[in-house]
């Protein structure tokens, strides 16, 4: 613990995985809003 740095981690892994959870959230959200948008057309 003595050997901590702010600030000195790498995270691009980090980076990596929150900008694909991102553009899931992205496609989840259009989906949604398109299944919506179906149902009010048919009246389902």
């Amino acid at each position: 613990m003595g050997d901590y740095r702010h600030g000195s981690m790498d995270i691009s892994y980090h980076e990596k995985v929150y900008a694909r959870f991102l553009k899931f959230a992205l496609w989840v959200c259009i989906v949604s809003i398109l299944v919506l948008i179906f149902l009010a057309v048919f009246n389902s």
